[in-house]
């Protein structure tokens, strides 16, 4: 994971750099994503946002997310019948374990994903653009309370 400071000064240049104003409440989303290890949805980062931005409306933080989306800066994790997740710490394919009780999301430390998609490329003649892989099972703390 990146410097939660050096993601999100390279999210500020990001938009700075295609002409998209940094305003407080984006810049709020911003820090949000740069600093969470949680995977936040839309819904969550709304209400951390009107705590500080009580008129901020939840369209504001839809369109900040899929603006970052855009840009490459956040990657989106959709999960069916469930609110969508996003990761602005690693905007780039990897790996996450997911826990089927909390819903808590994780990001395991592996090293060899990049060997796994060339090996897939390789084996079936696909040209890999990207990828992702999801585990699921059940989180520590959701073991301790069984």
């Amino acid at each position: 994971m990146a410097e939660p400071q050096d993601r999100l000064n390279k999210m500020i240049h990001k938009l700075k750099e295609h002409g998209f104003r940094v305003t407080p409440q984006r810049l709020a989303v911003l820090k949000i994503l740069a600093t969470s290890l949680e995977h936040p949805s839309v819904e969550m980062i709304f209400e951390y946002v009107k705590t500080d931005f009580p008129t901020t409306s939840l369209a504001t933080i839809y369109k900040t997310v899929n603006l970052l989306k855009d840009l490459g800066e956040v990657v989106e994790l959709d999960f069916s019948g469930q609110s969508n997740r996003y990761d602005g710490n690693k905007p780039y394919p990897h790996p996450h374990l997911i826990c089927t009780k909390c819903k808590s999301v994780v990001d395991p430390e592996i090293e060899n994903l990049t060997e796994l998609a060339q090996q897939v490329a390789k084996k079936t003649g696909y040209q890999i653009l990207t990828h992702r892989v999801d585990f699921f099972g059940i989180c520590p703390n959701c073991q301790k309370t069984r």
